[in-house]
This record gives structure tokens, C-alpha cells and sequence, in this order.
């Protein structure tokens, strides 16, 4: 089964420094049909506003991963010492028994671009901890981990068993992937346009697939690179 999320149907939240676009459903947006995808619980597509952000506020037993697109977004938590996260770059927070964190735009005339994620773990009330992924030069057409089941494959040690990859297509070129009808695979569309599965995609778009053993092909169309990710999700208890 293949399941499509149009970017036009998510939910939208506009606070005057914040537009943020909700996947699933998430804060004063719910959607009963959009509950989260398996282990997959929250993609928020967020710009801040230059110098505006999130208060200080709490989490517990959920792993979260911040990917910005474009500006850089600034973190101060609990679990860490607080730093600043690039264009490219992955921040993971697993929030464990309890943090209390704070994420905002450092910059006084750049937004901020990022999409915030979050994991449903696979243990409860762990240590927090905290790391930050470097950003790497794309390589158009392959796939590379940023995360993975306690760093065992490579990429940031996310509590919980998934992969997840990034994905840069060039207009014109292709990648592919093998699907395991025994897992969930998410595909979101973070820029760019391409081809999936028969469907274009545009900025924003998603497709999910459950039960599903078919090669994935994925074309970049259009003028620019499009940037995509890809979860490696455990099927559903």
C-alpha cells in the first residue's frame, strides 16, 4: 500500500514568527486519520523569523531530530551545552526521562528553515543524550545514513529501529531502493521535485508505504537538486 500526504493537505500553524506546516497531527492541530506513520509521530516543517524561536520547554521518552535546510537554528537544553545547527546538519536530542530545552533563530536578518522530527523510542525513561551530525557533501543519487539503532550502521545512535537516510537528486538522475514488505518506509520531500513511484512529488509532499516488496526509482525532475528523506521504519505494533 502506498499512501500519499500532499504537502497542501498537512495541518498549518501561523503564530506572526513562526509558519509551521504539521504532517501529522501535532499542538492545536489534529487529524484523527494522521496520527503518525508506525514509530514515525511528528514532521513540523518550521521557518522562524530572525532573532524569534520556541521557549524553554520540556519532553520525556521521545527522540528528536532537528535537520535544518537553510539559516541556522540555535539550541540550549539539558541534555547538552547548547550549540548551533547549520544548514546540512542533524541535531539528535533523545529526551529520555525528562529535558527541558529551548530552540531559536540566532540570526537577526536570516530565517531559519528546518523540519523537526519525531521518534517514537523503543525503551523508556533512558539517560538523555544528545549529538549533532555534521553536515556532508551531497552525493547526487546515493543514499547516505544520518541515523541509525544506536549508531550500529552509522550515522547519530537514535533509540529506536530505523535508518535514516538523506537523498540529493540532480534533475535527470535516478537512485533506487529495494522494499521489505516486512517494514515501513517514509519518504519526505524536504526541496526540489521528482518522480516516485509513478507520482510527482513536490516540496513538502510525502508518500508512506506498509507492505510493499517493489523496487522504489526515484527521478530528479525540474532545474534545481531536490532534497529528500528517507525512514527505514520497524512495522507496527
Amino acid at each position: 500500500m502506498i499512501i500519499e500526504r500532499p504537502s497542501s493537505a498537512r495541518g498549518q500553524v501561523q503564530a506572526g514568527w513562526l509558519d509551521s506546516r504539521h504532517t501529522f497531527s501535532f499542538g492545536g492541530y489534529y487529524d484523527p486519520a494522521w496520527m503518525g506513520f508506525g514509530a514515525l509521530r511528528v514532521i513540523n516543517e518550521d521557518r522562524v523569523d530572525p532573532g524569534a524561536g520556541f521557549a524553554p520547554h520540556r519532553h520525556a521518552n521521545m527522540e528528536i531530530l532537528s535537520y535544518v535546510l537553510s539559516g541556522r537554528l540555535s539550541h540550549q537544553g539539558s541534555a547538552d551545552d547548547g550549540g548551533v545547527i547549520g544548514a546540512g546538519e542533524l541535531q539528535w536530542m533523545s529526551a529520555g526521562h525528562g529535558v527541558e530545552h529551548s530552540e531559536y533563530n540566532g540570526s537577526d536578518s536570516e530565517p531559519v528553515h528546518f523540519l523537526q522530527i519525531w521518534i517514537q523510542p523503543d525503551r523508556l525513561n533512558a539517560r538523555p543524550a544528545y549529538a549533532k551530525r555534521e553536515a556532508t557533501e551531497a552525493r547526487d543519487g546515493e543514499f547516505v545514513l544520518l541515523a541509525s539503532r544506536d549508531g550500529a550502521h552509522g550515522g547519530l545512535p537514535v533509540r529506536q529501529d530505523l535508518r535514516l537516510y538523506s537523498l540529493a537528486l540532480a534533475p535527470g538522475s535516478s537512485a533506487r531502493r529495494l522494499l521489505d514488505a516486512g517494514r515501513l518506509y517514509w519518504l519526505q520531500v524536504a526541496r526540489g521535485r521528482v518522480e516516485v513511484a509513478g507520482r510527482t512529488l513536490e516540496a513538502g509532499d510525502a508518500l508512506g508505504f506498509r507492505e510493499e516488496s517493489a523496487e522504489l526509482v526515484l527521478t530528479g525532475l525540474g532545474d534545481t537538486t531536490a532534497d529528500l528523506l528517507f525512514f527505514d521504519l520497524p512495522p507496527a505494533g
